[in-house]
């Protein structure tokens, strides 16, 4: 993988160039590359190792002397994340002055990608991040000197408590509310919230002395009665342990209590909780209800919690392909060293001939090409948009816009094509290695539990496809869509100078084509529910063409390389995907641009 990560980085995104912003002045390649060392180490002797094991012992609880519930984890688990801390990885995107290394995001997403891959139920250390990432662009200086730092430093750790037993994706109906206790708190105003939250992963663990729980939650009318809608949902900081405007534990704990695991089919060693806010087992000052400081602005909590969901989903969609990366490079090991079967033709009639490799075999081949160009391709647009964070944040006014709009166009690809198509990679992983792809002994069944999980996580393709054709190719009178397709165009017509892939860039101009006439198509009545009833098969055809663009802008770039071996993978995978993953977007765009209604309006008896 290596290999290819230097390609991406160094000769397609030219991350040496960022070094000539004032941010990252002080950086050079040698400086990336120590990162990515220190971090491909770390997770090679902290990660790897153990992930078999964290996925046989999951997380249990024993009662405490009080009657609550702890965790109990593997040392394993305790180990790997004092090793990730004390690499500075957790603030290494933040200012000197906060202890941070000032790293592009380009640089900090590459050298994460190696937990995932090692790892990625022992490697979730995104939720901390993320967390203390919103509260830098959002909370109160104080806030960010209380729990940011405490975060970025590795003494705390971070969560998002979105979903409830009965509420999951639809936020709008969260029942957890918050009542103003003292709007004069250093901390923030002071609230106490009571309800309850699901699925909150990392909600409950002795790796840190406490954990920061980021909450949604609504405040009451002056009816006492919550607004119904999203119009209500606040952001409150909620830490299990309280503290003081010095960032010291005050010795009370806050009213939250661990109700429960839940225990998935993938993700085994990441704790995933069920958290009990103000029932009253841990009574602060005498009564029920969990401390909580407001982020932001009352009624702003959806607002202020979408800067951490953004950065979460691309961080889903780097999961899932380094999952789908490992079960990958584990299938074409065993596809180099299983030998089975014998050629077709004259060769392979001799009984005594001897049996050769897997991938020797056509259809193992072709198994092993479907991986490449999903998993590779994931990480080259996933890196792609990671560049875009970077133009956003340090590039001249009208690049950065640039960048804004076409991150808002591109997220729902990146966090849901990965988790879509890198999945059906560890499928045929497992298919490569035949009846032992299904047994413990070999590890790619165990990559493909932990991938399914990214199907779900933060917002299922069917929420994620809404927001591209509700919204994001809507948005601003449609120039982000605009200039992405600009950008696709200006690799076409680079491609088109080459004999070699000027096929490819008239396949990929027509299917651009077509994109932009479904989009009218899906909107000309102007009847929400007429255009979104097929905004997965817009999704797949857009994420398909948007594959194909990548796989077709490596191309141009990969054939002035050194590295004859990396640039024959570059050109195979493209031409694979060209010839076989491209040809689907048509029938899905197809069943858009009609409208078809087949799903909608089948009657519910039907089914």
């Amino acid at each position: 993988m290596r290999p290819f990560l230097d390609f991406l980085l160094n000769d397609w995104l030219n991350a040496e160039s960022l070094t000539q912003r004032p941010r990252f002045a002080e950086h050079s390649r040698e400086t990336f590359d120590a990162v990515l060392d220190t971090c491909e180490r770390i997770a090679r002797e902290k990660y790897a190792p153990f992930n078999r094991l964290v996925d046989t012992e999951e997380p249990r609880t024993e009662a405490n002397a009080d009657g609550s519930l702890r965790v109990v984890l593997p040392q394993a688990t305790y180990r790997a994340r004092e090793a990730y801390a004390e690499s500075g990885m957790l603030a290494a995107a933040q200012d000197y002055e906060h202890g941070g290394m000032q790293l592009p995001y380009l640089v900090e997403a590459t050298a994460n990608a190696f937990f995932g891959k090692a790892s990625i139920s022992i490697g979730a250390n995104l939720l901390t991040v993320g967390n203390a990432n919103l509260l830098m662009a959002h909370g109160t200086d104080l806030q960010k000197q209380v729990f940011a730092a405490n975060e970025f430093n590795g003494r705390w750790a971070g969560t998002m408590c979105l979903s409830e037993p009965q509420a999951g994706s639809s936020l709008s109906d969260i029942a957890t509310r918050a009542v103003l206790e003292s709007a004069d708190d250093p901390l923030g105003p002071r609230y106490r919230l009571k309800g309850n939250k699901m699925w909150i992963s990392s909600g409950e663990h002795e790796m840190t002395e406490n954990i920061v729980h980021l909450v949604l939650a609504k405040i009451p009318g002056a009816d006492g009665k919550l607004v119904p809608g999203v119009k209500g949902i606040s952001l409150f900081i909620v830490p299990k342990k309280l503290v003081d405007t010095q960032g010291q534990l005050t010795g009370v704990r806050n009213d939250v209590a661990l109700a429960g695991l839940n225990h998935k089919v993938g993700w085994r060693g990441t704790t995933n909780t069920l958290l009990n806010f103000g029932e009253g087992q841990f009574p602060v000052g005498g009564q029920a209800g969990a401390v909580g400081y407001l982020v932001g602005q009352p009624g702003e909590g959806l607002k202020c919690m979408f800067h951490m969901m953004n950065e979460a989903r691309i961080g889903i969609g780097m999961a899932a392909t380094m999952l789908g990366m490992a079960g990958y490079e584990a299938s074409l090991d065993y596809a180099k060293t299983r030998t089975q079967g014998r050629p077709v033709g004259p060769a392979g009639k001799d009984p005594a001939a001897p049996p050769v490799p897997l991938i020797e075999h056509a259809d193992i081949r072709r198994m092993l090409l479907a991986q490449k160009s999903y998993c590779e391709g994931s990480l080259a647009l996933l890196l792609y948009c990671a560049r875009l964070v970077d133009e956003q944040h340090t590039a001249d006014a009208a690049a950065a816009d640039e960048a804004r709009l076409l991150l808002e166009v591109l997220t729902p690809i990146a966090k849901s094509w990965p988790s879509e198509n890198c999945l059906e990679a560890n499928s045929l992983a497992i298919q490569i290695h035949g009846g032992y792809g299904y047994t413990r002994d070999f590890p790619v069944e165990q990559y493909w539990r932990d991938n399914r999980l990214n199907m779900i996580h933060e917002g299922t393709h069917g929420i994620q496809a809404m927001d591209l054709l509700g919204r994001k190719v809507l948005m601003e009178g449609g120039r982000g869509l605009k200039l992405l397709a600009g950008r696709i165009n200006a690799t076409i017509e680079q491609a088109l100078q080459r004999p070699e892939l000027a096929a490819h860039a008239n396949a990929l101009a027509q299917v651009l084509e077509r994109v932009g006439g479904v989009t009218k198509a899906a909107w000309a009545t102007g009847e929400p529910a007429q255009a979104l009833a097929n905004a997965v098969p817009y999704m797949q055809a857009f994420g398909h063409m948007v594959l194909a663009w990548t796989w077709l802008d490596l191309s141009l770039k990969a054939v002035a390389i050194e590295n004859a071996a990396l640039a024959a993978g570059v050109a195979g995978a493209t031409t694979y995907f060209f010839h076989y993953e491209l040809p689907k977007a048509e029938p899905w765009l197809r069943v858009v641009e009609q409208r078809d209604m087949t799903c909608a309006e089948l009657p519910v008896d039907a089914f």
